[in-house]
């Protein structure tokens, strides 16, 4: 018998998700992250990596951000199955396709009459980066610029958390042109919170659980 005595509340080291928990993380989190951009497209907000890079388009093409946010993922699989295996593909594959999915429903689940922009700043950003905590916590990503930045440090030296920077401010450097200051300043901050929900809670030994 184990003498190892794990605190109440706390998951022992090592237990692996069972299917219904990947499954409803999944469902939940891709649902927050939906929402989270929902409000950000109903205040001409902005955001990094990819799904920044999909609402900037959205903003000069008026295309939807759910279409162009899968469609710009789809060259970035190939070394998600290369550099991080398939099992953790194929659930970003399902993510981002979830994710497309639920922007467009919620257009038409949701009508807003009025919608602060710093509050669609604060919550929206919290949405995201809670859904993307969950999913990180369950070996499944949302494919795009963070997959590369560990391919260009394998294979080439780059640094992979400098090329995401880079990439960031090339994208908040391209907004200029489309967004008010006012916006891109609130855009700022949101990116602020999302990365400091997954600074304080996505910690190596932080949680144990593996799928």
């Amino acid at each position: 018998m184990s003498n190892t005595i794990t605190a109440p509340g706390v998951q022992a080291p090592g237990e692996r998700h069972r299917l219904y928990e990947d499954a409803l993380a999944m469902l939940l989190g891709t649902l927050f992250i939906a929402l989270g951009m929902m409000l950000y497209t109903k205040t001409m907000l902005l955001t990094g990596s990819i799904a920044g890079v999909s609402l900037l388009l959205s903003y000069m093409t008026r295309l939807e951000f759910g279409t162009l946010f899968f469609l710009i993922n789809l060259p970035f699989y190939a070394l998600a199955w290369k550099r991080l295996g398939w099992r953790f593909t194929l659930r970003t594959f399902v993510a981002v396709g979830l994710v497309t999915l639920f922007s467009r429903l919620t257009e038409s689940w949701i009508t807003l009459s009025h919608l602060d922009p710093v509050y669609a700043t604060i919550v929206g950003g919290g949405l995201c980066g809670t859904g993307l905590l969950m999913l990180f916590r369950h070996r499944t990503g949302l494919g795009g610029i963070n997959i590369l930045a560990l391919y260009l440090q394998e294979r080439h030296g780059i640094r992979a958390g400098w090329f995401q920077l880079a990439v960031d401010l090339w994208i908040l450097a391209a907004a200029f042109f489309v967004l008010a200051p006012d916006r891109l300043l609130l855009s700022v901050v949101g990116a602020a919170i999302v990365n400091l929900i997954l600074a304080i809670n996505h910690k190596p030994g932080r949680y144990l659980g593996i799928s």
